[in-house]
């Protein structure tokens, strides 16, 4: 029973790892008790890096372990852009690995449509497959002109909520993070949406350090989310990651604690036709 349990409990936290690593979860300010609306503006993004990620197409593997330990599941992403549209797809799909799948078979899609120069999402479909026979999904759409989110899960009732000014979603937030400007003593804003409220999320770079990688030993930004969420995962840690320093920002590692340890996703393989992998390995050599 005890077995079974934590074997249950394993694929329930490779699902949410993924909203832990990449916003959900990081909710800072509520906007809706400011008055000062803080959006994101192209001044605080990298050019450079923008088009490195969305001129052509990317892909990423993470192995994802739990404690150090054994590997538990694995996170594909990917971004490319949409046939004769002006659209960009943000594609992450998530499985449980070895033993874990076969008591608790994880494989979860997520699809992130987003538009225009800073990249926000107008459209999420969720696919989760989890457990034995069940199936969840979930459609958000996002207004940005009108600033109002609407929401569906399964065949259940439409949700509307307002939101004060435009807003990112986890995986769109993730990315956008990448191309952020970012200064150590400076906090850099991304707008999310998350539990149904739109967060100002402040994101931090903590230090510029050195971190083995599959490109070899690269100089890395080491960046935090500034996390106020309590609940499910109480937030005695942090959740950090670290991007290559130079005009990929290439995610090598992301870094989790939970209720339970902590969760880690080590980049095992990537590929971009806008980003060539050896561009990492040699700003280790400058």
């Amino acid at each position: 029973m005890a077995f079974s349990r934590y074997i249950w409990l394993t694929g329930f936290y490779i699902h949410f790892f993924l909203f832990i690593a990449c916003f959900a979860g990081w909710a800072g300010k509520d906007a809706a008790a400011e008055n000062n609306i803080v959006e994101t503006q192209m001044e605080h993004l990298r050019p450079d890096v923008l088009a490195n990620m969305f001129d052509g197409e990317e892909q990423m593997h993470f192995s994802i372990s739990w404690s150090g330990g054994p590997k538990i599941g694995d996170l594909y992403l990917s971004v490319k852009k949409q046939a004769e549209t002006d659209e960009y797809i943000i594609r992450v799909r998530v499985t449980d690995y070895g033993l874990f799948k076969l008591f608790y078979p994880v494989d979860d899609t997520f699809t992130t449509y987003v538009k225009g120069d800073l990249k926000l999402p107008v459209r999420y479909e969720v696919l989760q497959k989890e457990g034995r026979g069940s199936e969840t999904k979930r459609l958000t759409h996002y207004d940005q002109q009108a600033l109002q989110v609407t929401y569906r899960k399964n065949q259940q009732p439409t949700e509307v909520f307002p939101i004060l000014g435009t807003v990112y979603n986890e995986f769109s937030a993730f990315f956008i993070t990448r191309a952020l400007r970012l200064m150590k003593g400076t906090d850099r804003i991304i707008p999310a949406f998350v539990d149904k409220k739109r967060h100002e999320v402040a994101v931090q770079l903590l230090s510029r350090e050195p971190r083995k990688s599959i490109f070899g030993e690269v100089p890395t930004l080491k960046v935090k989310p500034v996390m106020s969420f309590k609940g499910l995962y109480d937030k005695d840690g942090d959740t950090v990651f670290w991007l290559t320093d130079d005009e990929c920002r290439i995610p090598v590692e992301i870094e989790s604690k939970i209720l339970i340890g902590f969760l880690s996703a080590e980049l095992v393989e990537y590929s971009s036709t806008s980003c060539p992998v050896g561009s990492a390995k040699e700003a280790a050599t400058k």
